[in-house]
This record gives C-alpha cells, sequence and structure tokens, in this order.
C-alpha cells in the first residue's frame, strides 16, 4: 500500500507492532485519540505509564522539519518551561519510520482544558508566551515553514480553492481574498518572526500540575495542592511567525472583554519581554489568511475518509457564504484602516 492507505487504514496490530519497535512493551490496550491531521494513540504498556503514539501523516513535515519541532520541546524542557517533549527511543531517537509514517511517542499527560480564562489565568498565559517566545527567539527553525507571504502557499491555496467555492460566491470570494493577501505582503514584516506555536488556540493550552512528572502529583510540603500551570500542547504547526499569532486565538471574542484580555496578558508577557505593540493591527490579516488556508487544509485532505464526515457542510453553498462574509468583513476593515 502507499503510506497514505497506510495512514488512512492504520490497523490495531501496525500500532501495537511501532509501539514494541519504538522499545516499549504494549499490553494490547490502546484507544484513539481525537486528532485531524495526525493518528494519535493512547497505549497501556507493561511495567510504564501511558505513552501517547502519535503517527504523523504522510507527505506533509519531512523528518527534518519534525526533528525542528522536537529540537523545539528539548530546548523548552531544558529550559524548566512547561513542555511534552518526545521520549527517547530504542533507536536513541525521537523519532521512527512505521511503514512510511514518521511515528513519535510521548509521556501521557494529565491537564484539562479550562472552560473559561479569569483575570489571573491570562496573565499566566502571557507569562507563559514570553518564556516561550524568548526562547524561540535565540534562532530559526531552518526547516519549518515561515508565516511569509507564501505561508502555507497562501497563493497556491486560493486557486486549489477556486474548484471548491460556491460558484454563486466565487467573484466576491476572491475579491476579499485577494485584499487579505496583498495586505499580508504588504504589511507582515518576516524580519520580525520567531519559533512560536503557530496554531495557539484554546484547544491547545492546558492546565494542570507538573507535566514533566510521570506520576500523579502530590501535594506540596506545606499540605497544599500544587500550583496549576499552564501548558501548550500540540507544536504540529509549530512555525517560524510573528509573536501575535500566539495570541489573538486565545482571546474570547467578545469584543467589549478583549482590550481587558489582551491587558492582561500583557501585563504577564511584558514582565519578561518587550511586545512588538504594531503588530496587533496585524490580527485582521492572520484571520483571514487562517480562514483561506483552513479552507484549503480541508480540500486539500479531502481523500481522507474522515473528512468528509467531519465536515459534511464544506462543499455547500451554506458553507462557502459564511466564508465569504468572514472574508469580505475583513477586507472592508482594512479598506477603512
Amino acid at each position: 500500500m502507499s503510506d497514505e492507505s497506510s495512514f488512512f487504514n492504520l490497523s490495531p496490530d501496525k500500532v501495537l507492532s511501532g509501539a514494541e519497535e519504538a522499545g516499549f512493551r504494549p499490553t494490547g490496550e490502546f484507544s484513539q485519540l481525537n486528532s485531524y491531521e495526525n493518528r494519535v494513540f493512547d497505549i497501556v504498556c507493561e511495567n510504564t505509564e501511558r505513552v501517547i503514539a502519535k503517527f504523523y501523516r504522510p507527505n506533509r513535515w519531512s523528518q527534518e522539519a519534525i526533528l525542528d519541532e522536537h529540537e523545539f520541546l528539548y530546548d523548552l524542557k531544558k529550559e524548566g518551561i512547561p513542555a511534552v517533549a518526545p521520549l527517547l527511543l530504542k533507536n536513541q531517537k525521537t523519532l521512527i519510520n512505521c511503514d512510511g509514517m514518521w511515528t513519535a511517542f510521548f509521556p501521557k499527560i494529565r491537564g484539562r482544558l479550562p472552560q473559561e480564562l479569569l483575570e489571573n489565568d491570562y496573565v499566566k498565559v502571557g507569562h507563559l508566551m514570553a518564556q516561550v517566545h524568548n526562547l524561540g527567539a535565540r534562532k530559526k527553525a531552518p526547516h519549518r515553514v515561515s508565516m511569509d507571504e507564501n505561508f502555507p502557499g497562501a497563493w497556491q491555496s486560493l486557486d486549489l480553492l477556486q474548484d471548491w467555492v460556491s460558484p454563486e460566491t466565487l467573484d466576491r470570494y476572491n475579491d476579499a481574498a485577494v485584499k487579505i493577501l496583498e495586505a499580508f505582503s504588504d504589511v507582515i514584516d518576516p524580519s520580525e518572526f520567531l519559533r512560536i506555536h503557530g496554531d495557539c488556540h484554546r484547544g491547545n493550552l492546558l492546565q494542570g500540575g507538573d507535566i514533566n512528572l510521570r506520576r500523579s502529583v502530590t501535594a506540596n510540603s506545606d499540605g497544599h495542592p500544587p500550583e496549576e500551570k499552564f501548558f501548550l500542547v500540540d507544536f504540529d504547526d509549530f512555525v517560524n511567525g510573528p509573536a501575535v499569532q500566539d495570541f489573538w486565538m486565545l482571546f474570547s471574542g467578545d469584543r467589549d472583554q478583549e482590550s481587558q484580555e489582551r491587558d492582561l496578558i500583557l501585563k504577564g508577557y511584558e514582565e519578561l519581554r518587550d511586545f512588538p505593540h504594531h503588530q496587533w493591527d496585524w490580527i485582521p490579516i492572520l484571520q483571514g489568511l487562517r480562514i483561506i488556508s483552513y479552507a484549503s487544509w480541508i480540500a486539500k485532505r479531502w481523500e481522507d475518509p474522515s473528512f468528509p464526515r467531519i465536515f459534511p457542510e464544506f462543499n455547500t453553498y451554506g458553507y462557502w457564504a459564511e466564508e465569504t462574509e468572514a472574508l469580505e468583513k475583513i477586507a472592508w476593515s482594512l479598506d477603512l484602516s
């Protein structure tokens, strides 16, 4: 079978044999976790904690690009910054190749999605992001993409969508998308890029104890439970990009609250690092780029049997009418600025 066929039809035997090849002793008990892009499994092993196996989607990232991600995670961990770094495997590396699929294993961590972010939570998250960005600014990730005008093939993404956008909205969609991509080329300055998470939304922000411990965290010596730290997961979209990209998806979306949320997150961030405040003006452009890139991502994955089930409205008029209106609102705001 081809690499993608193996990926689409990843069998239990293949998952367990991959764990054995990596040096673990699986009991045979495992469960699949939610992941659109990759295949991720929670595996129970003998004489050890559970491990998380991540089978990377073939033909997306090169081995070198994945290792850039792993290096960054290890650097974060070495600095004492909450991070879930991959485990060192039997081959003394963090990757193995399972039937054409790059595969890594991570420790099982205990964390929870915060139901809402309180005022002090925003300050803590800002402090965490400053730590991540201070490390990210030390060098570039040479094999990862950069959020320049071609990210991630932005104009190519728009070309691809010509066969997907509803004909009734195609001209409007293109007009708005072109304005946004031209603004991206004119405004976004790649010289300000650093290594960032890249997909920093609330679903990738967890709260828990000491994530660098494999076992449950006990109370402190004073009898009080340990402070719950925030930490980021899923660095699969790790890129070279602007600092503000790791902020705008964390806000609640309530325009009346956004100014306060921004001030609070900056309070924590600027304890450790200056924030480039002019980048706040880049947010509408980045929002528009995400809309285009996300639609292109779905289109490119449409042959994956899971995608038509996950996105049943993707090739309907209603979906593209809503996407077009969202892009037009952004394009109009750029015209007014």
